[in-house]
């Protein structure tokens, strides 16, 4: 890595620059994973000294796969007619959200495709039953395509759809549907599905009425790495203006039984390196997540050592990823000495980043400085 780059990543972890453009597309270009890591830690550890991190417990619930639009990376959905298609009983719905909290669960992710005639009285209802039966579950629902497309179905503004959905229930956004926030690649991928300006006003929308939501990036399929960096450039300038996302989420594209089943996957060199710029680049998002599920433990494990301070959910169920092929399952104990091994205390927490456990009494351990040179060899290509 050259000098100036060198001197940009000593800037940015000190917090006395934000990264530009220009330099995070040189990063992203740059082979030297350790070097970006350690910059990247470095600013965790300032943003985040304290001696735990964190994870959360809930369930994705999928109460529908049928969806008006058609996305080549979507090995989920199904169209209007097809004989596979589903909308989720209640009573099954129910049960789902019975065993999630029966093993410690606050939280639901609800989300669905973008059905053609389930009306907002609908989701009303929905949401309102969801929380006469479990007042204390955090309802994370509906993906801002999802929101984009109801107000084409119930033909109401955005801002009423939000604050009836609000009144009902829904407690936070999740970041789905972000994939790449640039048109060229949203186009050339999906159709029928909301463009990027969309995406992004109804997170903006939703964090006016004082809503959190989560952001999210798909990357490693027909994006440049300009168009990556522009991804992340219109979260920063969001998140400025409304300070209302609680946390980023990247993955790497799974081609598998997808349109798209050409396209080599990124690996986990590939996925540490774009977490790791995505820590240094959006230095107002006060969370960044790893991607176990995508990734699997061990890489899920080193994301903390890479820019994350949070190990995700334990998702007792998800569909979407493992309809692409890529299953990976963590216990709650794996999950807790993934974060323990490498020296912190594995501590529960909500959407909202606030901890749900007691402290532990033991005696606090010192947070690790690890050398990111004695890491395990990744190549380029891994």
């Amino acid at each position: 890595m050259d000098d100036h780059l060198n001197e940009v990543l000593d800037a940015v972890a000190a917090g006395t620059e934000r990264l530009t453009p220009v330099d995070a597309v040189k990063l992203l270009e740059s082979h030297d994973l350790a070097g970006i890591g350690r910059a990247a830690h470095a600013v965790t550890m300032r943003l985040h000294p304290e001696p735990y991190r964190t994870y959360n417990i809930d369930r994705n619930i999928n109460y529908t796969n049928v969806c008006t639009a058609v996305c080549d990376f979507c090995a989920f959905y199904r169209g209007p007619k097809h004989p596979e298609g589903y909308v989720l009983d209640r009573d099954v719905l129910f049960r789902k959200i019975e065993e999630t909290v029966a093993i410690g669960g606050d939280q639901i992710l609800l989300q669905g495709g973008m059905h053609p005639t389930l009306t907002l009285e609908w989701y009303e209802d929905l949401l309102r039953d969801i929380k006469t039966r479990f007042p204390e579950v955090n309802v994370h629902g509906f993906s801002p395509p999802e929101l984009h497309h109801l107000t084409k179905v119930a033909k109401r503004p955005l801002p009423e759809i939000l604050e009836r959905l609000a009144t009902a229930g829904l407690g936070s956004l999740p970041g789905g549907g972000g994939e790449i926030l640039v048109d060229r690649v949203r186009k050339a991928m999906t159709r029928g599905k909301a463009l990027t300006e969309d995406w992004l006003e109804v997170n903006r929308q939703w964090h006016q009425l004082g809503g959190k939501s989560t952001a999210t990036m798909m990357f490693g399929h027909i994006e440049t790495l300009a168009e990556r960096v522009e991804h992340l450039e219109r979260l920063r300038q969001l998140q400025d203006e409304t300070s209302g996302f609680t946390a980023f989420i990247c993955w790497s594209f799974q081609p598998d039984n997808t349109e798209m089943d050409d396209i080599p996957p990124a690996g986990s060199f590939e996925y540490l390196k774009t977490q790791a710029v995505a820590r240094l680049y959006l230095d107002n998002f006060p969370n960044i997540q790893s991607s176990w599920v995508t990734q699997g433990r061990e890489i899920g494990q080193l994301a903390l050592l890479f820019g994350a301070n949070d190990m995700g959910s334990l998702m007792l169920e998800e569909n979407v990823v493992s309809a692409a092929g890529t299953v990976h399952h963590l216990t709650l104990e794996e999950m807790r000495s993934a974060i323990s091994e490498l020296g912190w205390i594995p501590r529960r927490r909500n959407v909202f980043y606030e901890l749900l456990d007691d402290a532990p009494q033991a005696a606090m351990p010192v947070p690790p400085t690890p050398s990111h040179s004695a890491l395990p060899i990744l190549s380029a290509t891994t």
